[in-house]
């Protein structure tokens, strides 16, 4: 549930991305961020954090998807930090999945909050560490959730769901992986079969 700090990190996952690929480590890219203050901080805290959650999320792109996030266009990039995000965070996945893309093929157009809250309800039944969680800090994952939709472009200002425009460079880079990374976006099979 760390995913609290900040949003979908755009602009400072594409510098990191293309950082890696210069020096193709992540802790000389760590090292560089922090010594250099190459995201422009204000405190030594708040550069460490954010360095630590985009590492973590950019290593679970593959070197080719590296390649791509540096070199595509700011959609394409927004759609893989998605990608990132949801194979760093089960629950973002799961929600991505179960409620995203469900409401979506459904015909459903729209997302709230409330579909937030059941969705946690619906998981804290399985997994009594989230019944932990004080509601502030629900909260704040429910607003830095959307926040990150938002920036995804995978919801539009009023909250309606935005179809994924998967590039066929893309999806096949996708598909190379996990097909099932897939569906943690907002598509409906047909469309997938036309991109293929």
């Amino acid at each position: 549930m760390s995913f609290t700090t900040g949003g979908l990190f755009h602009r400072e996952s594409a510098k990191l991305a293309a950082l890696y690929l210069n020096l193709g480590d992540w802790n000389s890219v760590r090292d560089k961020v922090i010594t250099e203050n190459l995201l422009q901080t204000r405190t030594l805290n708040t550069l460490k954090r954010v360095c630590r959650e985009v590492v973590s999320r950019l290593r679970t792109l593959s070197q080719d998807e590296l390649e791509f996030l540096v070199e595509s266009n700011h959609q394409e990039q927004a759609y893989l930090l998605w990608l990132a995000i949801c194979r760093r965070y089960k629950f973002i996945a799961d929600f991505a999945v179960e409620v995203l893309r469900e409401r979506y093929i459904t015909l459903k157009a729209d997302l709230t909050f409330d579909d937030f809250d059941s969705f946690f309800n619906r998981k804290s039944e399985w997994h009594l560490e989230l019944d932990e969680i004080t509601p502030a800090t629900r909260s704040k994952l429910r607003q830095v959730l959307f926040r990150i939709l938002h920036e995804a472009d995978l919801l539009t200002t009023n909250n309606m769901i935005n179809a994924a425009m998967l590039s066929p460079r893309l999806l096949k880079m996708i598909h190379q992986g996990n097909r099932r990374d897939v569906l943690y976006f907002p598509v409906f099979e047909l469309d997938l079969k036309g991109m293929a």
